[in-house]
């Protein structure tokens, strides 16, 4: 009946939330800008990419054979910061979990919750993810 196109996540800084996830997912690349969607930013008063209030997390082609086959992710900022629980939220697999949750922190994530064989992070912004062996 349909297919899925896209995961959007609402948030206040796009640009560094997409560049946070582009380096946490393999095979993953925040979607070049070229003259055109340059011009597209101008147009609408942005001058700078960092300031883009869409930012596009996208599977990274020249990650050859055996990368990245999933959704593309829009990162979209909102007035609003995040209250309560996400209704959605992604699932990561990582080769060693301890170590993959450790890097994670590393890298600005928060522990939220452990459980028997998983854990639930939350990225700089605070959406909720989870993390499981792989």
């Amino acid at each position: 009946m349909a297919a899925l196109r896209d995961v959007v996540v609402d948030c206040s800084h796009p640009a560094s939330l997409a560049r946070w996830w582009a380096e946490t997912l393999d095979g993953y690349r925040v979607a070049p800008y070229d003259e055109a969607e340059l011009a597209r930013l101008r147009a609408a008063g942005v001058d700078d990419p960092e300031d883009d209030p869409t930012v596009l997390v996208e599977p990274d082609p020249a990650a050859g054979p055996g990368a990245a086959a999933g959704p593309r992710i829009w990162f979209q900022r909102v007035p609003e910061p995040k209250v309560v629980k996400n209704r959605v939220h992604l699932d990561l697999t990582v080769p060693d979990l301890a170590a993959g949750v450790a890097e994670l922190v590393g890298r600005g994530a928060a522990v939220v919750a452990e459980h028997d064989g998983w854990v639930v992070l939350a990225d700089p912004e605070g959406d909720e993810f989870c993390v499981f062996p792989a």
